[in-house]
């Protein structure tokens, strides 16, 4: 059992909830400093892409306070009314951040991109918009990286690419931080793009569908993570080759024989509710059986990974399948 508490303790110091924190704030202070200045430049450009981009910063900063509201809802310690904890409200609160990127800056951006389409009018002076879109780009790249880094620490201690972790964490708070910068990033080279080939051209357009795209961007991505949330919502069990190495763990118990039933569900962000039935070596008494039960669910939820465990007698059929009378199933 000290194996598997070594191997879930890992996953969740508290350093690494400081630096998400850390990591959350930044990008909220961040994000409400560049909608200000994008907004104030949107209006003496006219541009556009320029004010699909302040949309997205706004839409970005509203989102950052759900994910705050999350982030301290879920790490309230669970009571008798809530035995597995409030983690799942992190994924609601997630999952209002989505549908607010979905729904409302998409459609605003795409419908300011559809009304500038047919203007006809000179291109306006850029000069403001470049600056403030240069200095909101080495911003992003700066938040972006810091974010990379404290994900790329947590795919390491699993094994996987950061890419793959962004996709399965169970922390939404993450994964809305690092897709928010990133697309953060495109938005910026697309407004600028929009722009530059506006002034050039002469061709409004550029810049019209430069705030379309970003629209779409939005939408893309408010999707995505919405899908994501349902999922953790809806419950999601522990990956197959984590839940193999949580059982050899537990099956290096000196008193358990066999595992014969397990299941591990997210409950919040690295929070889960785990569930087994075991074999106890010998004939010990009923008493004794019960105070290794018990040992056994202290034991798993002495780590920070585990909300509670629950830990059973093999029953009957469990037995039966073993000795194979009965089919697997």
């Amino acid at each position: 059992m000290r194996e598997f508490t070594r191997l879930h303790r890992r996953l969740h110091p508290q350093a690494q909830a400081k630096r998400l924190r850390t990591t959350v704030a930044l990008a909220l202070a961040g994000g409400a400093v560049m909608a200000v200045f994008k907004t104030v430049a949107a209006i003496v450009t006219g541009s556009a892409a320029m004010a699909a981009e302040a949309v997205h910063s706004w839409i970005g900063t509203a989102s950052e306070i759900f994910l705050v509201a999350g982030y301290l809802a879920a790490r309230r310690p669970s009571d008798d009314a809530h035995p597995l904890g409030y983690g799942r409200e992190s994924f609601v609160w997630s999952l209002f951040g989505s549908i607010v990127m979905c729904v409302v800056g998409a459609q605003v951006a795409i419908w300011r991109g559809i009304t500038q389409w047919y203007v006809i009018e000179p291109p306006p002076e850029y000069r403001v918009g470049y600056a403030v879109l240069l200095f909101s780009l080495v911003f992003q790249c700066l938040s972006f990286v810091r974010a990379v880094r404290f994900v790329r620490e947590r795919a390491a201690e699993r094994d996987l690419g950061i890419f793959k972790h962004v996709l399965d964490t169970s922390d939404s708070q993450l994964r809305a931080v690092v897709t928010g910068d990133f697309i953060a990033l495109i938005g910026l080279l697309i407004a600028a793009t929009g722009m530059g080939l506006h002034q050039i051209t002469g061709e409004v357009r550029y810049d019209a569908l430069g705030s379309i795209l970003i629209g779409v961007l939005m939408g893309t991505a408010g999707l995505t993570l919405i899908n994501l949330n349902r999922r953790f919502l809806a419950g999601v069990p522990l990956p197959a080759e984590r839940r193999d190495l949580a059982i050899q763990a537990i099956e290096q118990h000196p008193q358990v024989e066999r595992v014969t039933y397990f299941f591990a569900e997210f409950v919040g962000p690295d929070r889960l509710v785990v569930a087994a039935r075991v074999i106890v070596a010998g004939d010990p008494p009923q008493t004794e059986l019960a105070r290794i039960l018990h040992e056994m669910e202290e034991r798993v939820m002495e780590h920070k990974a585990v909300e509670r465990a629950v830990f059973a007698l093999a029953a009957p059929e469990d037995f039966e399948r073993l000795r194979g009378h009965l089919p697997p199933g």
